[in-house]
């Protein structure tokens, strides 16, 4: 999985990391999630989504909240990540982040548990992505399928989270990204909630488990391979096609398992 290729930079709205962290004392919202049917059962067809209700003034101000929030963690990652591309990701210290952003050491940690989450923040963003395809497919749609299409667009957009970007500031961050190994450990820790959440969306269980770690195994093995071909010198045109093909052979093989029906 990959990164997207925004610029360093934010803050509160006048370039202080420190005030938009001031703004976002008062507190965070909880999300929720509706279980959808186990990949076991991809053939059954989605629900048609109850009809949506207007938000409640109290969960209009807390998705405000939360909305804030997260323009504050982008600005300390923006921060930190600007430095490590600049100096190396082991050259430069939390402290100096803390300092460049305009906050204390405490404070920092408190919104990144570890030095390996300033960078991988936008990870975090998608941690829950596959689950929230599963929960919101079209009717009729199964769980394999609603992924399929989801990466398919992907790859067709140049979505860095498909491997298939070869936008310069992508490629810079995803050499610092496999070059340094502290945060490809942390990766994969990431990756692993994205596995549990998705687990969680097909609705729990050890069928769903075993689904959910073959389809986010795949999904991570093609984006790695899209990478591997651009930061050896291909576009992200040429790759493409090739990028389709592998994508839509793995979804194959993930509908039919392992072994040919009749092979025995």
């Amino acid at each position: 999985m990959v990164m997207s290729g925004e610029k360093a930079g934010g803050g509160n709205g006048n370039g202080s990391v420190a005030g938009a962290v001031e703004e976002e004392r008062a507190g965070v919202s909880a999300s929720t999630q509706v279980p959808a049917s186990a990949l076991a059962r991809a053939s059954a067809p989605a629900q048609a989504p109850a009809q949506a209700q207007a938000p409640a003034p109290t969960q209009a101000r807390v998705s405000l909240r939360e909305r804030k929030k997260q323009l504050t963690y982008r600005a300390i990652s923006d921060a930190a990540v600007a430095m490590f591309l600049e100096r190396g990701f082991d050259k430069v210290s939390v402290a100096e982040v803390a300092a460049a952003a305009d906050i204390s050491k405490p404070t920092l940690f408190r919104y990144f548990p570890a030095k390996e989450d300033l960078a991988l923040h936008r990870f975090a963003d998608r941690e829950d992505e596959a689950a929230r395809v599963v929960g919101g497919r079209a009717p009729g749609a199964s769980p394999l399928e609603a992924l399929r299409r989801h990466f398919l667009a992907g790859l067709d957009r140049r979505d860095p989270a498909t491997g298939l970007c070869d936008a310069p500031q992508v490629l810079a961050f995803h050499r610092l990204l496999y070059g340094t190994p502290s945060l490809v450990a942390r990766l994969y820790a990431y990756q692993g909630r994205s596995e549990a959440a998705l687990a969680r969306a097909l609705g729990g269980g050890v069928t769903a488990r075993l689904a959910a770690g073959q389809v986010i195994a795949v999904l991570r093995i093609l984006a790695e391979e899209n990478w591997r071909r651009i930061d050896a010198g291909e576009s992200a045109d040429r790759v493409y096609a090739g990028a389709v093909q592998a994508a839509e052979e793995a979804f194959v093989q993930l509908r039919s398992g392992l072994e040919p029906e009749g092979r025995g």
